[in-house]
C-alpha cells in the first residue's frame, strides 16, 4: 500500500495529532530521497520499534556548499514511494523549499566541536544545514524516535548532540552501514558513478580494511595511511579529503586503537565524493 504523500505542515499536524493524544511512539527516517537498501533498513528498524513511521524526503539546500552538487543530486520521488510501499509506513513528508524555509527565515542551528573536523572542515556550513533541517524535521513530525545510518557517523553524532542539547525528546538510533556485495557502502551518490567508476569505488573500503589490519598488527598509522592514499590515487581516485583515525565517542584524532575508534574516509572518484567509516 502506497503511503500518503504530505506536502503541507497543517496536513502533517492533522495526521500526527491523534497519535500524540494516544501517547504513541512516532518514528521518523529523514532522507534526501534516492532511496536504497540502506535507507530501507532504517525504515525496517523504525517499523519494528514504533507505532507510526514517517519517512521524510527533502533535498536540503542548506547542507550543500557546492551548487553543482545540489543540482546533480538524484531526485526519484515516484520510485522512492514504490520502494516504501511494502513497509506500509504511515506517511511520506515531502515539503518543498518554501515550506521548509519560508520568506524571512533567519534561524540557524549550529553544533560546535564535533563539526570542526573531517566533513565539517572540508564542507563549510554543511553541518549547520544538517542541524537546522533535522531540528525542523523533528519538530514538524513530533517524532519520539529517529533513525540514521552509521555510514554518516559524524552526522549521527552531531544529531545526537543537538537532540540532547535542545531537549527535543527524540531518541536518535544509529543503524549499521549497509554494503553492496563488493563492500561499497550504499549511498544515493553511487547512482552518479559511471560503470567504470563503480568498479573502482570498492577500493576505498578495501584500503580502509588494509589500514585496520595493519593497526591490529601494531603498525604505525602514518605510513599505512600514506600507502593507502597512494594506491587510491593510482587506482583512479582524484583526491582524498581525509583518511582519519578518530575516537568513536567525540571524534578526537587518535593514532592507535587503545580506545574505541573508527577510521573515516572521504575521497573523490569521477567527480563523485564518497565517504565511509569502519570500526577498528
Amino acid at each position: 500500500m502506497t503511503a500518503p504523500i504530505l506536502r503541507s505542515l497543517p496536513d502533517l499536524r492533522t495526521m500526527t495529532a491523534p497519535w500524540l493524544r494516544a501517547g504513541a511512539r512516532i518514528g521518523v527516517v529523514p532522507t534526501m530521497g534516492a532511496l536504497h537498501d540502506g535507507h530501507l533498513s532504517l525504515v525496517a528498524a523504525a517499523k519494528r520499534d514504533c507505532d507510526h513511521v514517517i519517512v521524510t524526503i527533502f533535498v536540503n539546500p542548506k547542507q550543500f556548499n557546492n551548487p553543482e552538487d545540489l543540482a546533480n543530486y538524484p531526485r526519484t520521488e515516484d520510485d522512492d514511494a514504490r520502494k516504501l510501499a511494502r513497509f506500509e509506513v504511515d506517511a511520506l513528508w515531502v515539503p518543498d523549499c518554501d515550506q521548509m524555509y519560508p520568506g524571512g527565515f533567519a534561524t540557524n542551528v549550529s553544533v560546535s566541536d564535533l563539526t570542526d573536523v573531517m566533513d565539517g572542515a572540508h564542507r563549510p556550513g554543511h553541518f549547520d544545514g544538517v542541524a537546522t533541517v533535522v531540528t525542523k524535521l523533528f519538530t514538524q513530525t513530533r517524532a519520539t524516535d529517529a533513525y540514521f545510518g552509521e555510514k554518516d557517523f559524524q552526522q549521527l553524532l552531531v544529531v545526537r548532540r543537538l537532540a540532547a542539547d535542545l531537549d527535543l525528546g527524540v531518541t536518535v538510533h544509529g543503524c549499521p552501514t549497509i554494503r553492496d556485495i563488493d563492500g561499497l557502502a550504499l549511498s544515493s551518490r553511487n547512482l552518479l558513478l559511471s560503470d567504470r567508476a563503480r568498479t573502482i569505488a570498492p577500493r576505498l573500503h578495501e584500503e580502509m580494511e588494509e589500514i585496520a589490519k595493519g593497526l591490529a598488527h601494531g603498525e604505525a598509522l602514518a605510513p599505512l595511511r600514506e600507502r593507502a592514499v597512494d594506491r587510491l590515487l593510482t587506482a583512479g581516485f582524484t583526491k582524498v579529503d581525509y583518511l582519519d583515525l578518530r575516537s568513536q565517542s567525540d571524534l578526537r584524532s587518535v593514532t592507535d586503537t587503545a580506545q574505541p575508534a573508527r577510521l573515516f574516509a572521504a575521497a573523490y572518484l569521477a567527480g563523485v565524493r564518497l565517504i565511509d567509516n569502519i570500526a577498528v
